[in-house]
């Protein structure tokens, strides 16, 4: 009988070891579709789940693909937030009905009116200022004044541009229909492509590039391509101009600027805690990330910029609402066609 009880005991030590716990509580997760990039994002999540316990799990891929992927969902989409770059881009998902519209005071403390989307579907988590850049040793910065005037003759042959196609300076083209209305915008824009020194080039850097390789003397580009440049190499011989600053009426409507930004989707199981994301995001620990990780602009004026950037000075930004430059931003792209800017 001894024996058969420690058999017995045995027996039940191995199925008690061989008893698999069960799986942890998972903790609260958000999905986020971004079109901004990985290294770029997950510093700012990651201090997010920090500070919140909140986890992220994220897909990135280009805005287009995310907006249509978002549309095919629908209601059974996983994501709960979509961040992206340029109000185009977010006008465009307000419109497709995918974004939920909230009402946050925070938000609305944190953020300016022209950088937020009049019925709170997305908001601008940070600012990209898209203006003139130079060759310090062939121009000099009295002879720069705005975007109309890299129209005038005397750049003929010295004009640097970034292809139409990007949507940065569709929404600039945007901002210009609104200013000086279709006809005199499309006038602007067949000048410059008269102005071209070569072919529009596919990104920004390579504007800069072409600059300092003496193809051509003035450029347009946003300002954080060339702050990371000269992160690299201080000595980069080009300089910035902020375009539209002085004289009267539209010629001193301000530099204009655009946004990354977010909003929460309508398929969203998870509103509150994606709210808290967002509110987070307008607030001082992101809007450093932004401005220090990126090299752009806070949206959050109680955040400074980046020492580099901040050398820079101040300006005085156009005012139009981003959402109108996204409600024009179809008739830019058919303007810019007509006019052979490609």
């Amino acid at each position: 009988m001894h024996k058969i009880a420690l058999i017995f005991l045995a027996t039940l030590v191995l199925v008690a070891c061989g008893k698999s716990e069960p799986p942890a509580e998972k903790g609260p997760e958000l999905v986020v579709y971004s079109s901004r990039i990985e290294q770029l994002i997950k510093p700012i999540f990651d201090d997010f789940t920090k500070e919140t316990g909140i986890s992220i799990r994220y897909v990135t891929d280009e805005a287009g693909p995310l907006l249509a992927r978002l549309k095919a969902e629908g209601e059974n989409s996983p994501a709960d937030m979509l961040i992206t770059v340029d109000a185009g881009n977010l006008w465009h998902a307000a419109n497709m009905g995918i974004l939920h519209a909230v009402q946050s005071e925070t938000l609305s403390a944190n953020i300016p009116p022209a950088l937020r989307d009049e019925q709170g579907r997305w908001f601008g988590v940070s600012i990209r200022a898209r203006t003139i850049v130079y060759a310090t040793d062939r121009v000099k910065p009295e002879e720069l004044a705005g975007y109309e005037d890299l129209a005038d003759e005397k750049w003929s042959g010295r004009l640097c541009l970034r292809t139409s196609k990007k949507v940065y300076n569709q929404s600039l083209v945007a901002s210009m229909i609104s200013a000086f209305g279709e006809e005199k915008a499309e006038q602007i824009v067949g000048a410059w492509v008269n102005n071209l020194a070569v072919s529009p080039f596919s990104n920004d850097v390579k504007v800069v590039e072409a600059i300092e390789a003496g193809q051509c003397d003035v450029g347009l580009v946003n300002t954080y391509y060339l702050a990371r440049m000269l992160v690299e190499n201080p000595e980069l011989p080009i300089g910035l101009f902020w375009a539209n600053q002085g004289g009267e009426g539209v010629a001193a409507r301000g530099v204009h600027v655009n946004v990354s930004g977010a909003g929460i989707t309508k398929a969203s199981k998870h509103k509150e805690n994606a709210l808290r994301l967002l509110e987070w995001l307008s607030g001082p620990s992101a809007q450093y990330d932004f401005a220090h990780l990126n090299q752009e602009y806070p949206v959050n004026d109680k955040t400074a910029p980046s020492e580099l950037i901040d050398q820079w000075g101040s300006f005085r930004a156009d005012t139009m609402p981003l959402s109108e430059a996204g409600r024009l931003q179809s008739d830019a792209i058919k303007l810019m066609d007509r006019a052979g800017y490609r």
